[in-house]
């Protein structure tokens, strides 16, 4: 039994120390995109002007177009991931199309009807006499960031989107690290205090005899 528990310990403790190394490695990294999408920006701001990479060019709404989702696994520890919204938005077309197919066909005529008249809406003109499609307007969901700052943005602004961006998939590898790491260090100490108990509760046996 001794002999188990302190393989159980062993085994931990490897594990906990692999994870701490990676938790580093993992770390080191994300400061270092860090500071590449900042570096990135202020040589954007160089080339094209101060004024015009600031937040004075950013939409008048945005929308996300990240998500982190989280979820409890069964040894405790919780789990983050990264979903992007373009991800969600296939994964939507694709059970909306499955969820029609099983229905009848006057559904499909009366989601059709819809979907026209959601066109119908669209092509609607503003007061200048322009359709919202001439007029040049984008739903937030659907318009990439890099066009807030002009239809030809240098690459280095291109690089500190392509940085930011791992960051936020790296961030949520680091809080699901974390959390493992804080529930085996948890688990560890139980065991080593249950192990001491134990050794402590041996001693007077042993000393009587």
């Amino acid at each position: 039994m001794r002999v188990d528990q302190q393989l159980r310990l062993d085994e931990q403790l490897l594990l906990f120390m692999d994870q701490l190394e990676a938790l580093e490695e993992k770390r080191h990294k994300l400061n270092s995109l860090i500071e590449e999408g900042w570096f990135s920006i202020a040589k954007a701001r160089y080339s094209m002007g101060n004024k015009q990479v600031s937040s004075l060019q950013y939409a008048s709404e945005m929308e996300p177009l990240v998500y982190i989702e989280t979820s409890m696994l069964e040894d405790g520890t919780a789990e983050f991931k990264c979903e992007r919204k373009e991800n969600k938005t296939e994964e939507l077309k694709s059970n909306t199309i499955e969820d029609i197919g099983a229905k009848e066909t006057g559904l499909r005529r009366r989601i059709n009807t819809i979907q026209k008249g959601v066109k119908e809406e669209d092509q609607e003109t503003d007061p200048q006499g322009k359709t919202k499609a001439e007029s040049g307007e984008s739903t937030p969901e659907h318009r990439d960031p890099l066009k807030w700052f002009g239809i030809l943005v240098p690459q280095n602004l291109k690089q500190a989107q392509s940085a930011f961006k791992e960051v936020i998939t790296l961030s949520a590898e680091i809080a699901s690290l974390q959390s493992a790491i804080i529930a085996i260090r948890k688990e560890m100490q139980g065991q080593m205090k249950e192990k001491q108990q134990k050794t402590e509760k041996t001693q007077p046996e042993m000393e009587n005899e």
